[in-house]
């Protein structure tokens, strides 16, 4: 049997591009299959309107100014959940996103393409919480300790800088009695600075004789915001400014001359073989050409699945891998809420010395709440659409008019809100500050991604994804809610509106290939020797509430390493 690469790894997001660049400084020969576009690559100057190349596999290939004229900040072009560039979908945009079944009212917030989930994502990067880890996965925090500082290192990592928004956040938790935290493993309640993977504001940024767009082309953070509209600043593609995967790991994977990376590429089978000495074991994948629709086989000694937690397990269940009841289930999702508060501009003044909080400055998040036990809380600023869609767009409680208002809540307005309301809301948009709630939920075997029975499209049966929260959750993020409040009101808040989100917002998605379950300690499937997961999927739960992709990085490091020694030693 004829072998394409030693490796084939599913997926280019947070995960897949991790194990490439480790496993390709080893000089083992890696294969990437993306199945969205990849932009910022000469190979495709078009990539939403025409196929462009098959591959590539030099760092010479990248181009700035290319990524520059693809990653804009218009909100709709970006993150248009139909017909943005950053969706769940195919590079030509003429055609309809990629189908998934999901409850009502329920978005999954997963984008496509070389990069994957990390083009948009905020670039927070905490470590997961130990008492989450410890005991309680098959792996100890310690051991993930040296691959958590060496994926901070090459990104790298860092506090975040403080704006305004940042340090109102600090101002009201400070006055509510909590304490600032100066560790990566928080044990106990406090605030701290967001550790960022975005690089260090440019040391220009307040010379009145560097333009904006001369600053948009030197090295830095420009603390423009945007952060989810994929950012373009920076000397080269390597030097962007937010660290997402295919600005960091892309290229020192490219650079070490042993990783192909294919865009347009979905993997639909994992091929497998029986052997007489390990049993199944996986040895290569069908695919099928996204703008074509040609289908074709590649091989090699070891598969690696870094999809994501819904494509992962559907791949598999796709596939007819052996039947595992764990396959898919254990669905965690950091059952997500919003909170925002508006201020007058006198009490802005005393206490920033301006008059507004001006939300859309800096990091979309550059501080953070930590609650092990509960989850977290992290000051959040965004565009206006995104902020409004977030924040007035969708809620579980319905419109807030039509509702009974509790005395006992510490927020004054649940829900959605409409006239002379909204109105108000978003004349005051500069004058707000959004706090985001990260729960603590738990793996339940009822939560998951299975596919279904009857629907298909052009690369098999759809997922189907169920999450349903449980009372606990729901108390913990209720006691988050509560604590997220009261910080805005000792800010200074004036009126305070708890959108509650829906429980079928999907971002921060986990543990439904769990280890320990579907696959061992080396993140190995027990059942399909020589298949690997180095995604979020692989998390034995959701990590106590921080944000996943630091943790999935570190367990890629950390998964390339076992690859190498058991397989290419």
């Amino acid at each position: 049997m004829r072998l394409d690469a030693d490796v084939i790894i599913i997926g280019a997001g947070g995960g897949g591009a991790v194990a490439a660049k480790e496993l390709g400084e080893l000089g083992i020969k890696v294969v990437v299959l993306e199945a969205g576009p990849w932009y910022g690559n000469k190979k495709w100057a078009n990539p939403n309107q025409e196929r462009g190349s098959v591959s590539s596999c030099d760092v010479d290939d990248l181009d700035i100014n290319l990524l520059r004229q693809q990653y804009t900040k218009h909100e709709h072009t970006m993150n248009s959940f139909e017909f943005g560039r950053f969706r769940w979908g195919p590079a030509d945009r003429r055609r309809p996103p990629w189908h998934r079944n999901v409850p009502k009212n329920g978005l999954i917030w997963q984008s496509a393409g070389v990069g994957g989930s990390t083009q948009h994502y905020w670039a927070n990067s905490p470590r997961a919480y130990s008492m989450a880890i410890d005991d309680v996965w098959p792996i100890s925090y310690r051991e993930l300790i040296p691959y958590y500082e060496k994926v901070e290192d090459t990104l790298p990592v860092r506090p975040a800088p403080t704006s305004a928004k940042e340090e109102l956040f600090y101002y009201g938790a400070k006055k509510a009695g909590w304490s600032m935290l100066n560790t990566l493993n928080p044990t106990s309640p406090g605030y701290r600075p967001q550790p960022n993977a975005i690089l260090n504001p440019n040391e220009r940024l307040m010379d009145e004789n560097t333009s904006l767009d001369e600053l948009s082309k030197m090295e830095g953070c420009t603390l423009s915001g945007h952060c989810m509209n994929g950012c373009p600043h920076g000397p080269s593609i390597d030097k962007v400014a937010k660290r997402s995967t295919n600005i960091s790991y892309v290229p020192l994977a490219l650079k070490t001359k042993n990783v192909e990376i294919r865009p347009n590429t979905y993997t639909i089978k994992i091929l497998t073989e029986n052997h007489f000495k390990e049993g199944i074991r996986a040895i290569g994948v069908q695919y099928r050409d996204t703008w074509t629709g040609e289908s074709g086989e590649l091989y090699a000694k070891v598969i690696v699945m870094a999809a994501g937690s819904i494509e992962s397990p559907r791949l598999w269940l796709n596939s007819e891998l052996p039947q595992n009841s764990w396959v898919g289930r254990g669905l965690t999702n950091h059952y997500w809420d919003w909170i925002t508060g508006v201020f007058d501009e006198k009490d802005l003044l005393s206490i920033l010395g301006q008059h507004n909080v001006n939300p859309f400055v800096g990091p979309t998040s550059g501080g953070r709440f930590d609650y092990p036990g509960l989850g977290c809380i992290q000051p959040s600023g965004l565009s206006p659409g995104l902020f409004s869609s977030l924040t007035f767009g969708f809620s579980e409680s319905g419109y807030h008019f039509a509702q009974n208002s509790s005395s006992a809540n510490p927020w004054d307005l649940q829900g959605r809100v409409v006239g002379n309301e909204l109105l108000e809301w978003m004349y005051n948009y500069k004058n707000t500050l959004s706090i985001m709630i990260l729960t603590d939920d738990q793996p339940n075997k009822m939560n998951g991604v299975t596919i279904h029975p009857a629907v298909k499209d052009e690369h098999g049966p759809i997922p189907v994804v169920r999450y349903t929260a449980s009372k606990k959750d729901k108390q913990k993020r209720n006691q988050l809610a509560k604590i997220a409040a009261d910080i805005l009101r000792q800010a200074g808040a004036k009126k305070i509106i708890r959108s509650d989100w829906p429980s079928h917002l999907f971002a921060h998605l986990e543990s439904t290939m769990r280890m320990g379950f579907v696959v061992d300690s080396n993140c190995e499937a027990y059942q399909v020797k020589r298949l690997f997961i180095a995604d979020n999927s692989a998390h034995f739960n959701g990590i106590g509430g921080p944000n996943p992709t630091l943790t999935t990085q570190a367990l890629a490091t950390r998964t390339a390493e076992k690859i190498a020694i058991k397989y290419f030693s």
